[in-house]
């Protein structure tokens, strides 16, 4: 009986080690490797499969515990320690993490790493852990494509509307101004008020000449997926703005100090330079303070990072314990103002993150506001 048992045992054994052997063929076959964690001996055993994958040939991979550990990528291994150690403690039924591994050649492959608890000790720990290794680098780079082409395709719905907007305010403020000139000349009745109307007339149409060329760049610009850019001296061409706006300057008795010195300049896409300065000044007029004239300052903080442009006005002020949230999203206003629209913040953001830039502001109810530009210091 004895030895019947014993024979019984020993045929079981190979049969299992059979069952085993097959299982291990057939998962290495469809480029699935395994291994075995065997916390008796502390190693880990790899079949040929798993080291396959990361081009490792030596026999002996894994008499290192830590041996696949250290080749996780440094991002990936805080979370793969997690997910094991969330299994061992009960919390998941079984072990499952993506993560990066270093292969011979020091390049990266994306693993698919599942384990499962087999066999506990008398101390009810975990004795014996098996898993499998799946290579699912192309899966990741073909997400990684369809990403990308999402990102892409979001980043041109993005900037079609903004294009849409630049086109509607910056053609608004001219057709404006137009009306304006238009209404003052039927009312005029002296030849040299006319003339002098003309004048202004001619001024603009130059102007609007000027903008529907700079629209056409903008559309240039998108058909080549690229943001042509051009060396701009910043105080310069907000004085050329300011000569556009100058009518609403007029009317409301504003006064503008550009600060910024002639000499300097920076690159950047000139239509989104005039779209954001023109919006910035005018809003700073529209939204004046009703018992005082605005008072608009521009200036300029740089160096070999980044430029700062900051626009500061007296006028009504923005609540941003109210509305701090909502300053630069769409369709968003924050006064009884008829014109206001929600649109021009909106695009001024858009447009400077476009150049990796950004925007903040500071506002007080009564006092003013001021918007601080930050601008990369690239060259052309």
């Amino acid at each position: 009986m004895a030895s019947l048992r014993s024979g019984s045992h020993q045929l079981n054994l190979n049969s299992t080690f059979v069952d085993d052997l097959k299982w291990q063929l057939a998962l290495e076959y469809s480029g699935i490797g395994m291994w075995e964690f065997d916390a008796v001996l502390d190693r880990v055993y790899f079949s040929e499969g798993s080291k396959k994958i990361i081009g490792v040939s030596d026999p002996f991979f894994g008499s290192a515990v830590n041996a696949w550990n250290e080749r996780v990528h440094p991002d990936d291994q805080e979370v793969y320690y997690k997910d094991f150690q969330d299994h061992l403690k009960g919390l998941k039924p079984m072990y499952e993490n993506e993560h990066r591994v270093r292969c011979e050649d020091g390049t990266y492959r994306w693993i698919r790493d599942r384990g499962k608890i087999v066999e506990w000790d008398s101390d009810n720990q975990p004795k014996r852990i098996i898993g499998t290794h799946t290579d699912i680098t192309t899966q990741k780079l073909n997400e990684k494509k369809i990403n990308d082409a999402l990102i892409i395709v979001t980043e041109h719905n993005n900037k079609l509307k903004s294009f849409a907007h630049i086109v509607t305010h910056n053609l608004k403020q001219h057709t404006s101004n137009f009306e304006s000139l238009l209404e003052f000349y039927d009312q005029t009745e002296g030849p040299g008020e006319k003339e002098e109307i003309m004048e202004h007339l001619k001024s603009l149409s130059h102007s609007l000449t000027k903008t529907i060329v700079n629209l056409h760049d903008v559309v240039h610009v998108q058909n080549n997926k690229s943001k042509q850019v051009k060396k701009i001296y910043i105080g310069k061409e907000i004085d050329c703005i300011l000569k556009l706006l100058d009518l609403v300057i007029t009317e409301n008795r504003a006064t503008i100090h550009n600060n910024i010195n002639k000499k300097i300049f920076l690159y950047y896409n000139y239509s989104y330079f005039e779209s954001i300065i023109q919006n910035l000044l005018s809003n700073a007029i529209k939204y004046k303070h009703p018992d005082r004239d605005p008072v608009i300052s521009i200036d300029c903080i740089y160096d070999k990072k980044q430029y700062k442009l900051i626009v500061s006005d007296n006028g009504i002020g923005i609540d941003l314990k109210k509305y701090k949230k909502d300053v630069f999203e769409l369709y968003k206003t924050f006064h009884h103002n008829e014109d206001a629209e929600g649109v021009g913040l909106y695009l001024i953001k858009n447009q400077i993150e476009s150049f990796g830039g950004r925007i903040t502001v500071d506002s007080t109810v009564g006092e003013g506001t001021t918007f601080t530009i930050y601008v990369k210091n690239n060259k052309a």
